[in-house]
């Protein structure tokens, strides 16, 4: 693939090492809030995502209200993974939608609700998280996606309409047809994949050139773990997801992956890894800059968009 076009309109060279170091996750549990606020203020974590139907979602659009310039995006959701701590779709309660399980949550794994769901009913659900986070005062500056759920071909066109309407920067890959076949696609749709993400880069949609996660089942030695994962970044812009959260009873009743949650929280806070990444030269930016690349681009293109 051809250096990253985003790269250039940020002042930045070709073979310049970016990351977006990204909190996931947040609004999930109060657990999230106080770790995300700290990381922020204090931290490496330079953006973080909304999970808009979770129980303290609201908390956090508080936080947000209050903090203007803080760089939160939607974290697109579609499941509800856990046993006992659960939430569903905020745009429906009709089972037909594919979106409710037995439980009237959303399923609990991605490749139940990629089965599942009407295209056109996820499409709904997901313009109504933006909405409702747009709402309660949140300048969100990007989508994602939430354990993965919308990558699958049935639900990948609603949330890029969703991403394009809303003119907010998709969490996806700008790679060739061999790169999406080593993701899992058949051919045909490694192909379908590969246009799209050209046809999408050049009206502007700024795209990445990597995502990266730090494990969820390793809480031992965060920060060796995360230097690993510095060093081994190419050029270009990685998003690195991580999960941050502080130690809470809440916290461990609800998942058992708590240690490497709280263990991201106590990396990622520590002036060690920060300075670790400052001598490598690595350029940490937020997706505010890439929304307003993308805005900008949409504005001058009024009309001619995909």
């Amino acid at each position: 693939m051809p250096a990253n076009p985003v790269l250039r309109k940020l002042g930045l060279a070709e073979k310049d090492r970016v990351v977006i170091i990204h909190a996931d996750d947040v609004g999930m549990c109060q657990a999230t809030l106080p770790a995300f606020a700290e990381l922020m203020d204090l931290g490496l974590v330079s953006s973080a995502a909304a999970m808009v139907p979770c129980p303290w979602f609201l908390a956090l659009a508080a936080y947000c209200r209050e903090h203007p310039g803080v760089d939160v995006g939607v974290h697109s959701t579609l499941t509800s993974e856990w046993e006992t701590y659960r939430w569903g779709p905020i745009s429906t309660r009709d089972p037909a939608s594919g979106l409710l399980d037995p439980q009237g949550c959303f399923p609990r794994k991605s490749e139940e609700v990629q089965a599942c769901a009407d295209p056109e009913a996820a499409r709904r659900e997901l313009d109504a998280q933006v909405k409702r986070a747009v709402e309660a005062g949140i300048d969100v500056t990007h989508v994602d996606t939430h354990m993965g759920a919308v990558a699958h071909p049935r639900l990948m066109e609603a949330y890029l309409q969703v991403a394009l309407a809303w003119q907010l920067p998709p969490m996806l890959p700008r790679l060739d047809e061999a790169g999406w076949r080593t993701l899992g696609l058949d051919a045909e749709t490694a192909a379908q994949a590969e246009t799209l993400a050209r046809l999408l880069e050049a009206q502007g949609v700024p795209l990445l050139d990597d995502i990266r996660g730090l494990p969820l089942d390793r809480p031992e030695d965060r920060i060796g773990q995360a230097k690993a994962v510095f060093n081994s970044l190419r050029p270009g812009i990685t998003h690195l997801i991580i999960h941050p959260a502080v130690d809470t009873p809440e916290l461990r009743a609800i998942t058992p992956d708590a240690a490497a949650r709280v263990a991201d929280y106590r990396a990622f806070i520590s002036p060690e890894l920060r300075d670790y990444v400052h001598s490598l030269g690595i350029h940490v930016i937020g997706y505010r800059a890439l929304r307003d690349l993308m805005r900008t681009a949409f504005a001058s293109k009024e009309g001619e968009r995909w």
